[in-house]
């Protein structure tokens, strides 16, 4: 393993989503499964965020967070570890953006891009989704947009669809 792959990296953070079965334990499961291996360890998540669903309606509203990591696996690795955990947690293949017990996007790595068949960083449509920039601020709301060039704070301020995204009480 390189020096560089052995760093620890952070400044990345994953949004999870749930809108299947019981939402809140659908995230801290996967919360806990994310946080189950010495090259990954969640260091603090935001709060919940109940959520109209985005890009497909008529399915019930998500639960989501952002949770910030410090990790050493490559940007690839981490999504086959994410990707390794919706499965672990019943994640079933269905319709693009429909319902699930569990979602996990990274949603930024540190600064860097990453454009990839399989992979965009940051989440190619992170600038577009309140449910996903309103917790994301909470936890990052200076760091950045590799691409954009504004900070979380301020896409999260202009994004459509905030009064879809309301705090869990």
């Amino acid at each position: 393993m390189s020096d560089k792959t052995a760093c620890r990296r952070l400044g990345v953070y994953l949004g999870l989503g749930a809108n299947l079965g019981d939402r809140q334990e659908n995230l801290a499961q996967a919360v806990k499964a994310l946080n189950a291996g010495p090259e990954l360890s969640v260091l603090r998540t935001s709060g919940i965020y109940q959520t109209a669903p985005w890009g497909l309606t008529g399915q019930p509203d998500f639960f989501n967070i952002v949770a910030e990591i410090s990790t050493t696996l490559t940007p690839q690795q981490l999504l086959d570890r994410v990707k390794g955990v919706e499965r672990e947690l019943g994640r079933k293949p269905g319709p693009h953006l429909g319902p699930r017990l569990i979602d996990v996007d990274i949603l930024l790595y540190g600064d860097q891009v990453v454009d990839e068949p399989d992979l965009h960083i940051p989440h190619a449509s992170l600038h577009l989704r309140a449910f996903a920039l309103v917790p994301l601020a909470e936890l990052a709301p200076d760091s950045v947009h590799p691409v954009i060039g504004l900070t979380i704070a301020q896409l999260a301020g202009r994004v459509d669809g905030l009064e879809g995204v309301k705090p869990l009480a």
